[in-house]
């Protein structure tokens, strides 16, 4: 060890992973080992079942330790993958202890005294917090709204209309595990061909979705809401406009779950204050932080799941000015709901919290 690094390493700020062993959190522990190393102790911490698994996070083996007020004790910023519920019980408790929590559910998003933050879009809003909480969105909303702050920021966006095609994993490890039982009950047959024959092979084995996922797409995520809304659909809605910062931003969403393990994809017709052009969208889209132009569709070049699986940015394509409104754009996004959509941008926040010591 060189003179003077173990003082450097302890003049890091401490950071706790809460929910360490999720698949958000499992993400998180690659793509903290993947970023510049700003921390000093990476606490990694979960429920009581989990205590004592030992989890790698910057090539070294970490034990995980059990949920308590005292995991707190010394921690500067705290990321937090949990349940709602749980997250509404144990941020305060950590934010009461001296950590700035970031937290990934759905618990303090839409409220007033908790930023809604992403560093891309609008980061000035992660030092105003006065509950000690900055919330993460949901991960549709990230899927597309680093490029729709480009796209807002020069031409100032006056209404959204939306459709998503949603990953199984966004729903979790219980998403992920029922689309490959499915799968593994319909390949190599004739199924798919006849009114409810999928519905009978999958029977009830659904998991968190209301019909099967596999050969087909179902048209509903999240809870249901009043007006025959989901919890999805509204997440966008709202927490679109608490970024951007348009609290009345008319904005219309349709959710869907698709056959897809990782990455949500999006139809996005976005309406702006004046004239649009094709080329200067293209020109904004290809400059901005987080953001990947990848529109060519005569050579068959346009974003996928399959190919935007893994990374960081999200992905733009098929950018055409609507036909029938001069002001308005149609994209094609994809963002990996995984990394982007949950982990990379809590770390991110943690990175924007941390530089605030220096």
């Amino acid at each position: 060890m060189t003179p003077g690094t173990s003082d450097a390493r302890t003049s890091r700020p401490t950071l706790a992973v809460v929910g360490a062993t999720g698949a958000v959190g499992t993400v998180l522990l690659r793509i903290l080992s993947q970023r510049a190393d700003i921390w000093g102790e990476i606490r990694l911490v979960a429920s009581p079942r989990s205590a004592g698994r030992k989890l790698a996070v910057r090539g070294t083996e970490t034990e995980v330790l059990a949920l308590s007020e005292d995991v707190f004790d010394g921690v500067d910023i705290a990321l937090f993958d949990v349940p709602d519920e749980i997250a509404a019980h144990w941020a305060p408790v950590a934010a009461a202890r001296g950590a700035v929590v970031v937290d990934n559910s759905g618990a303090f998003r839409m409220d007033p005294d908790v930023p809604l933050v992403v560093p891309e879009v609008n980061p000035h809003a992660v030092h105003a917090r006065p509950r000690g909480i900055v919330a993460n969105p949901n991960c549709t909303t990230l899927s597309m709204i680093v490029a729709l702050g480009a796209l807002h920021a020069s031409y100032g966006l006056r209404e959204l209309v939306v459709s998503s095609y949603q990953a199984v994993s966004g729903a979790g490890r219980a998403g992920v595990e029922t689309l490959r039982q499915q799968m593994a009950l319909v390949a190599g047959t004739e199924l798919g061909t006849h009114p409810g024959d999928v519905r009978r092979a999958v029977g009830d084995n659904t998991g968190p979705f209301p019909e099967p996922v596999a050969l087909n797409v179902v048209p509903w995520a999240g809870t249901p809401c009043e007006g025959g809304w989901s919890s999805e659909e509204m997440k966008v809605r709202d927490e679109s406009r608490k970024i951007l910062g348009l609290p009345k931003l008319p904005v219309a969403v349709t959710c869907v779950r698709v056959p897809v393990v990782t990455t949500h994809s999006m139809t996005v017709h976005a309406r702006f204050q004046d004239e649009v052009t094709v080329h200067g969208a293209r020109e904004v889209l290809a400059t901005a932080p987080g953001v990947v132009l990848f529109d060519n569709p005569e050579a068959g070049e346009f974003p996928t799941p399959a190919d935007v699986v893994g990374t960081d940015p999200t992905w733009v394509g098929r950018v055409r000015r609507a036909l029938d409104d001069p002001t308005a754009l149609e994209l094609f996004v994809c963002g990996d709901n995984l990394r982007k959509g949950a982990a990379l941008n809590a770390a991110q926040i943690a990175e924007l919290v941390a530089a605030e010591r220096t």
